[in-house]
């Protein structure tokens, strides 16, 4: 049944919690997406411009990182809802956190803030991204047929403020400099939290608060101490130079890559799975490659295209020249026009739409081609690239995530074994994370002074999705008779 506290009001028809989550839900992704839109630009810009100073590879490398860290803290926080304060309380603590970190950044200067304020908003937006969606679906019954249009409802907000959010940090930061980027970023996250706590007794109630398999309390320490411990053990190691900046996309990548195949061996050796189930989990592994690759190029919007934006490209859009940051609200827009056609393009087409592994080939392919557009304006010199031309780059990269994000987030729930289907889906995240932090390994090869250099990246990266996604459509038969009954 729902736990539901109250269905007097609603909200667009739905249950009025849910106006309260679309809230929370805009104005984090507001603060996320405003911050990640200036950070790799405060972290390589010069002192004397309010930066720290780093090298471009070092400022890339900590962006895909950090990014990567995000969808680890999202696994993470399902532990902790699911094992010790329910998920109600940890969005609310996560959102807390969102803030504290914003605060951080915009009050304390240097690496010290920088770390302690990308760590404090890495961890909450974790929280947040994975509890909001578990109380929302608690505030319907399992037969309410409203769920799928409240969860349509609430993806809406997750894009309005990734679009808004680079277009107000952009020019508060144009205006008075990277502090007054972050410190919107805090405020707005301020104006979702206090709006939470006025409506969260009245529109949430009991969602949320069951957790379904806690952990003793007396074990409680020993989990939170590990677990603070082992960020303590990887700050000192970066603060005293054993651990290199320059690697820190990289050690992600590690981590997550070994997370994954934990994962998936565990549950081929479980005698809990099916011998179908351990068939689709086979057949899951190419999805995973071609999302790793897909979100490789795609998270690049705050690595690579960030670099782009802020050297190569004339931001004179209609006589208006927008911040570099202000690019990544494209993504947003186009997201907010298209994902409505997409779904309707798959429920006309029923049976007859593509299958998983072709929308995913196609994805790689698209993704791939986009890069190509950079090639005639290797030689334009410092922002000699029309902005047309990267708009349409971010169109392209729209379509890819349109095929291949959503629905991947849709063959998770389909390819996982019953006893096993939390973990199927933290496989998923952690490609996400891996692709994530990859687009900073990527950014550190990256040179956008040297044409000769610009061209063969661009060349090279576009060429490897699109054959990657050439391989994945060829392996598509292959992949459905592994799937059995998943299309």
């Amino acid at each position: 049944m729902s736990t539901s506290p109250a269905t007097e009001k609603k909200f667009l028809g739905q249950p009025w919690g849910l106006a309260n989550l679309f809230g929370i839900e805009l104005w984090e992704r507001f603060s996320f997406y405003g911050m990640q839109s200036i950070l790799a630009f405060y972290l390589y810009y010069s002192a004397t411009e309010g930066g720290l100073g780093f090298t471009e590879a070092q400022a890339v490398s900590i962006v895909g990182a950090y990014g990567g860290f995000v969808y680890m803290m999202a696994l993470v926080a399902s532990v902790v809802a699911d094992r010790m304060i329910g998920s109600e309380r940890t969005l609310f603590y996560s959102a807390i956190l969102v803030m504290t970190g914003h605060i951080v950044l915009a009050f304390i200067p240097g690496v010290l803030g920088l770390s302690l304020g990308l760590l404090c908003v890495g961890v909450g937006s974790g929280g947040v991204k994975t509890a909001a969606s578990v109380v929302l679906g608690q505030l319907y019954s399992q037969t309410d047929p409203r769920r799928d249009a409240g969860f349509s409802i609430f993806y809406l907000a997750v894009n309005i403020g990734a679009f808004f959010g680079p277009m107000i940090t952009g020019f508060l930061f144009g205006w008075g400099g990277f502090h007054w980027g972050f410190g919107i970023a805090a405020v707005g996250m301020a104006i979702g939290l206090i709006q939470y706590i006025l409506m969260r007794k009245d529109t949430i109630g009991a969602a949320g608060s069951e957790i379904p398999s806690p952990l003793p309390r007396n074990q409680w320490f020993k989990w939170i101490g590990a677990i603070v411990g082992l960020f303590a053990l990887v700050a000192l190691l970066v603060a005293t130079g054993v651990i290199k900046i320059d690697w820190l996309s990289n050690i992600v990548v590690l981590v997550s890559l070994s997370a994954i195949i934990y994962l998936m061996v565990h549950m081929q050796r479980s005698p809990h799975a099916t011998p179908e189930e351990k068939s689709r989990l086979i057949g899951y592994i190419p999805m995973m490659l071609a999302a790793v690759a897909f979100f490789a190029i795609f998270q690049s919007q705050f690595t690579v295209l960030a670099v782009y934006a802020d050297q190569r490209l004339d931001r004179n859009f209609f006589g208006i020249n927008l911040a570099p940051g202000q690019i990544m609200s494209f993504n947003a827009l186009f997201i907010m026009i298209f994902a409505g056609v997409f779904a309707t393009m798959w429920t006309k087409l029923g049976k007859r739409q593509p299958s998983t592994p072709m929308k995913f080939g196609l994805a790689n392919i698209i993704i791939g081609v986009s890069l190509f557009f950079f090639l005639p304006f290797a030689t334009s010199g410092a922002n000699g690239t029309p902005i047309f031309v990267v708009i349409w780059i971010v169109f392209l990269f729209t379509m890819g995530e349109l095929l291949l994000s959503p629905v991947g987030n849709s063959l998770a729930t389909k390819v996982a074994p019953e006893a096993f289907k939390s973990r199927t889906m933290a496989m998923w995240l952690l490609a996400v994370s891996m692709g994530t932090a990859l687009s900073g390994t990527l950014g550190s090869y990256y040179n956008p002074s040297d044409p000769t250099a610009e061209r063969a990246f661009f060349t090279i990266v576009g060429i490897a999705s699109i054959v990657l996604g050439v391989i994945v459509i060829a392996l598509r038969k292959w992949v459905l008779r592994k799937f059995v009954d998943v299309r």
